[in-house]
């Protein structure tokens, strides 16, 4: 999703791209964070790495935790000079949410690495939120959890970010990046039913826990932060428009 993005984005600059891939498909060096294949093979003479990798779903740990160990070991051993690292905003502030704890502790193996290092934070990217209302618009409603904030950011300018960085000095961990509005899953899904001409209930959702009391207070916003400039109605139409040209 992200990965993509910032390779199109060098190679528009005129920047030289190697990407590692568990595929190993045409133009890539075939490897993978969880065995540390292709490692060694991928750094070598490489001067920065932009590290967009993770998984969230399944070995988590081993591969953004242990993986990044891995990769930074190999890079500093092959003489990198950079690496920029993806994380997310607010990881700090809802330790009770699993995988946030694991993209905190993988944000500490890039700080104590020997590499210099960015570290820049994003809020969710509207294309896992348009992924969460296509899943429950199968459904006769459309469940959301009640009061859940967030402050979504468009994918591509958060590749354009990453790419600046990348290609600035080492900087440690720079200023948060957000989407243009703070707003609650229960809106996000009315304006999807309306952008996408669909009549349907929405059914909030009371959430008990740690966890969604932290989403409901804001912890994954940064309001001081509004980077980026899509807004959730421009990334529908387009969105609406394309399928609609199929």
């Amino acid at each position: 999703m992200l990965g993509r993005q910032v390779v199109e984005r060098l190679r528009a600059a005129g920047v030289g791209a190697r990407v590692l891939s568990r595929s190993g498909r045409p133009g890539t060096v075939r490897g993978d964070l969880l065995t540390g294949e292709g490692l060694e093979r991928a750094v070598r003479g490489v001067d920065k790495i932009i590290h967009c990798a993770s998984s969230p779903y399944r070995k988590t740990r081993r591969v953004d935790v242990e993986g990044t160990k891995r990769l930074l070991r190999a890079a500093a051993g092959a003489g990198v000079s950079h690496c920029v690292y993806i994380s997310i905003v607010g990881i700090d502030r809802v330790a009770s949410y699993p995988y946030y704890r694991v993209k905190l502790d993988a944000e500490r193996i890039v700080e104590d690495s020997p590499v210099p290092h960015t570290i820049l934070r994003a809020t969710q990217f509207y294309d896992l939120v348009l992924m969460a209302m296509r899943f429950v618009d199968r459904l006769p409603v459309m469940p959301v959890p009640t009061g859940f904030l967030g402050q979504p950011v468009d994918s591509g300018e958060v590749a354009d970010r990453m790419v600046e960085l990348a290609l600035s000095e080492p900087a440690g961990r720079v200023p948060d990046v957000g989407g243009p509005e703070i707003r609650t899953l229960e809106d996000a899904a009315r304006v999807y039913l309306e952008i996408m001409g669909k009549r349907k209930r929405i059914l909030k959702l009371p959430f008990p826990g740690k966890t969604a009391r932290a989403f409901r207070g804001g912890a994954l916003t940064c309001p001081e932060n509004r980077y980026g400039k899509v807004r959730w109605e421009e990334l529908l139409r387009a969105d609406r428009d394309a399928n609609d040209g199929r």
